[in-house]
């Protein structure tokens, strides 16, 4: 029993370290083929979907560039956006809300080379080269002017582009549409880094596109051949842990496909020419309010595995904090009331734990006197548990039924961006980062070790010693884990330490 607790002890870290690394990030996709293997699978299967054309084998339009770039400025309640004539397209967005390491806000920006919301006939974007004129000069929203428009307009070589992009007073959402004349069809891009701040390994960061209702996500690794999709793309994004942005077309996508640009993964999608309407966002991922907008963007939150359990965790934690101000506050309430289903178990676990530590000394004699008769051996410990009325698995089956508890609360206070700048007490300034003086870690591992003090043990003086490593391992994981992870661990131990006392005084009880 306890070699058994002690291995679902080691793979839960395990999968706590691994979790969302081993996730698979997307089903296999058929690459886009090259022309001539198109042409041969044509001849063989009529039925064949036909792939894009290879842009080495498309007519490249007649573009130049002229003019100066000019660049607008829109700003708003939420955010100050920069655009540029240089393709018509967003140059960067500054988050008003949000605020980096040096109290400066965060600047969502795209590539110097492919700003966000470029087009073109094939993956070289062409018009993100040209100049577009401007219909408009800078705009400033508030309450008295909610929304307004800005227009680019760019015609040459018998093609014409018309982008009317549309902005709202409090709100991160922007409408697009254009209008092309010329062009049987054309790609649209978020450019490399769009909606992108800063890179987490706890998470995932990069392209993402959500299929019917699957997400799935990319990285350059992934990339080695494009990946294509044709049926049912919701929208394309950029992420990571925090912000994102994403095209999403209220038309019918011809394709959408995933590539692997000069060592950086991208995303575009392909539309008839024509009139075509878009949703752009770029901002936080910010649950409740993606969800009201209707267009699938809430899919962009990945809740893990688990998300069944994480999503009304997370609606709780949420509502605690609207009671008591305070993220710390809610972590500690919403932890307590977690524990609370587990308790019956977790005593029974824990008295079972106990009855087994008593007839310790027997179990070592039933094993010495049958080591060479193993079936024996399992028959006379079979009998004795039956006697002694103890469950060999009443201490491990708690645990293991707490995990999916534990990893979705571990995956909502791992992403959850109301975390970010949060503060809690004293030097806990911010529940979303590591404490800066290890002091809350520290604690945790202390409790750790009091907790294997009091909790009753059969194992042998070497397995107890392969125990005593595990506050110390713990300990050195949770220093860089963001505090508010810190802080429910924390309190779970200190819950069972109190749930163990509580338990050994009742032992004591009836056994004087």
């Amino acid at each position: 029993m306890d070699k058994r607790m002690l291995l679902a002890i080691i793979l839960s870290i395990a999968i706590l370290i691994g979790y969302q690394y081993l996730m698979p990030t997307a089903p296999p996709v058929a690459p886009v083929k090259d022309a001539k293997e198109a042409v041969a699978e044509k001849d063989k299967s009529p039925k064949a979907v036909p792939q894009s054309p290879v842009p080495s084998l498309m007519p490249k339009p007649d573009i130049s560039i002229s003019g100066v770039e000019k660049e607008i400025k829109v700003e708003n309640d939420l955010y100050i956006a920069v655009l540029t004539s240089k393709g018509g397209a967003i140059k960067n967005i500054e988050l008003k809300k949000y605020k980096d390491k040096n109290n400066r806000p965060i600047v969502l920006k795209g590539d110097d080379v492919l700003s966000p919301m470029s087009i073109g006939i094939d993956e070289e974007f062409q018009f993100s080269n040209v100049n577009f004129s401007i219909k408009g000069k800078d705009i400033k929203l508030d309450s008295a002017a909610k929304t307004a428009d800005l227009i680019f307009e760019y015609s040459a070589g018998g093609r014409s582009i018309r982008r009317t992009y549309t902005f709202h007073s409090s709100d991160y959402g922007i409408s697009l549409k254009d209008e092309t004349g010329g062009l049987t069809s054309y790609w649209i891009t978020l450019g490399k880094n769009f909606g992108i701040y800063e890179k987490d390994d706890s998470t995932h960061f990069g392209p993402v596109i959500l299929k019917d209702a699957d997400r799935i996500e990319f990285t350059a690794k992934d990339l080695k051949e494009t990946k294509s999709f044709r049926e049912g793309v919701k929208w394309i994004a950029q992420e990571d842990k925090y912000f994102f942005s994403s095209i999403v077309p209220k038309g019918q996508v011809e394709e959408a496909k995933a590539w692997n640009k000069n060592g950086e993964p991208m995303t575009a999608i392909k539309l008839a020419g024509g009139v075509n309407n878009y949703f752009i966002y770029a901002g936080p991922k910010e649950y409740d309010s993606l969800k009201k907008i209707g267009a699938g963007l809430e899919h962009i939150v990945d809740f893990g595995f688990f998300s069944l359990l994480a999503r009304p965790l997370f609606w709780l934690m949420k509502l605690f904090y609207g009671i008591f101000p305070n993220y710390g506050v809610s972590i500690i309430i919403l932890t307590i009331l977690v524990r609370i289903p587990f308790i019956p178990l977790i005593n029974k676990g824990q008295a079972s734990m106990k009855k087994l530590q008593d007839i310790q000394p027997r179990m070592a004699e039933i094993k010495e006197k049958y080591k060479s008769d193993p079936q024996r051996m399992q028959k006379e410990l079979m009998e004795l548990y039956k006697k002694n009325k103890v469950n060999p698995m009443g201490g491990c089956l708690p645990m293991l039924l707490q995990i999916p508890v534990f990893f979705a609360l571990y995956k909502v206070l791992l992403i959850a961006i109301e975390l970010r700048g949060a503060p809690f007490a004293l030097w806990i300034t911010d529940l979303s980062i590591k404490d800066p003086y290890y002091i809350m870690p520290v604690i945790m591992g202390a409790t750790m070790v009091i907790q294997q003090k009091m909790t009753p043990s059969s194992m042998d003086p070497t397995q107890q010693k392969i125990m005593m490593i595990m506050p110390i391992v713990f300990t050195f994981m949770f220093l860089t884990f963001p505090s508010g992870l810190v802080l429910y661990w924390l309190v779970n131990n200190v819950l069972s330490i109190v749930q163990q006392w509580q338990v050994n005084k009742k032992l004591k009880k009836q056994q004087a």
